[in-house]
Formats: C-alpha cells, structure tokens, sequence
C-alpha cells in the first residue's frame, strides 16, 4: 500500500454507529418501563464532557417525572405533544443559564477577568448562553442514545409561558422540552431524506470565483 497505513473512517464500530445515529430515531410514543436516576446522571456525566465556548457549560436541566408536575408542564406544550410528553417515562426541561458566568472560577479559571467580561455584557452572556447550552442539547440527544433510550425533542411549546412559571427568577431560559425512554409501539414515523456530502459540503474555497 505505498507504506501507508489504511484505516476504517470511523473508530467506533457499527454497532455504536447505528446506536448513536444512522439507526437512532426520534420517538413519538415510549412505554412505562422507567428511566432511573442512575441513567440520568450517567446521561449527564456524558454530556458535561461535549465542548463549549470558554467550558462555560450554560445547559441547565428540569426532569419531570411526577404526575403533579407533567399537569404543571403539559399546559405550556403544544396540543399535538402533550400526549406523548404525559406518556413519556421522564420528560427533560432543557434550559440556558444566563448567569453561567458565576461558575467561570471553577470552569475556566486560568482568565479570572472573562467573570467581570460577561457580567458586564448582559446581551452578549444571553447569546452564550443560548448558543452553547444548544450545542449541549445535541450531546444529550446521542447521550440518550448512548443510555439505550430513545430522545424525542421537541420545540413546540410556549417559551415564555413556561419560563414565567418553571423558572420565575429569569435565570434559566428554555431552549427544548425532550421525552426520555424505552421506544413504545409505532415510535417511529418514517425517516426523512438527509443531504448528501456532496450537497452540503465543500472544500476550501473551491466555489468562491477567482478575482
């Protein structure tokens, strides 16, 4: 081979690679078999090591598991995805701290000064905020996988609603609402088209016209 060395282009072996994604698919219905709190802290234990601007790390969680609150959360959702969400084993709040900044001495501690940066950049500590605890949001969803669970995210509900009620100090600002369990019958609607690498993706700056 030349002396070079070939290599498969993934290092994780197809089982993991279905489990995490080709194979992975958003669930719509779940059975009654439980989630622990043991999954759930393993879930997190996962996420907390995916990458963030500055480690600042500004996704914040709500699990809803009890009947008290699925009455208190269902109200905020929109119709089509409270039946699923009263259904679902354990529902996850997702949710971007915008005080993230208070936690910078322990996550980055080497730049003592980026504190006083976002504490006096209110707007700036909101666009973080969003922005990384988003980036969070997608590690959970392959955390969930990687539990042997199914994830099913949704957008639809009531932002400011919801924020008014769960999180009434302001800190916390929803960003998804996710189902959590055991796939039940007729999960799955039928999976969509992806783009191919050729559709979405290029190289250098090959496309740009030359001057």
């Amino acid at each position: 081979m030349n002396g070079i060395e070939t290599r498969p282009p993934l290092a994780v072996d197809a089982r993991t690679e279905a489990l995490l994604f080709s194979q992975a698919r958003t669930a719509n219905t779940f059975t009654e078999e439980p989630v622990s709190d043991a999954q759930l802290a393993a879930i997190y234990d996962l996420v907390k090591w995916g990458p963030t601007s500055a480690n600042v790390q500004p996704l914040r969680i709500l699990f809803v598991r009890s009947a008290a609150a699925k009455a208190r959360l269902l109200p905020h959702l929109w119709e089509g995805n409270r039946a699923k969400t009263q259904a679902a084993p354990v529902t996850a709040v997702l949710a971007a701290d915008t005080n993230f900044h208070e936690w910078l001495g322990l996550t980055f501690p080497h730049r003592p000064e980026l504190r006083d940066h976002f504490e006096q950049n209110p707007e700036l500590r909101a666009d973080q905020a969003r922005f990384n605890a988003t980036l969070q949001a997608g590690y959970l969803l392959i955390a969930v996988r990687a539990a042997g669970l199914a994830a099913g995210p949704m957008g639809g509900f009531d932002r400011d609603t919801l924020d008014q009620d769960l999180f009434p100090d302001g800190r916390w600002r929803s960003i998804l609402v996710v189902n959590i369990g055991r796939p039940g019958p007729d999960a799955w609607q039928d999976r969509l088209p992806r783009l191919s690498y050729e559709e979405a993706v290029r190289h250098d700056l090959e496309t740009v016209a030359a001057a």
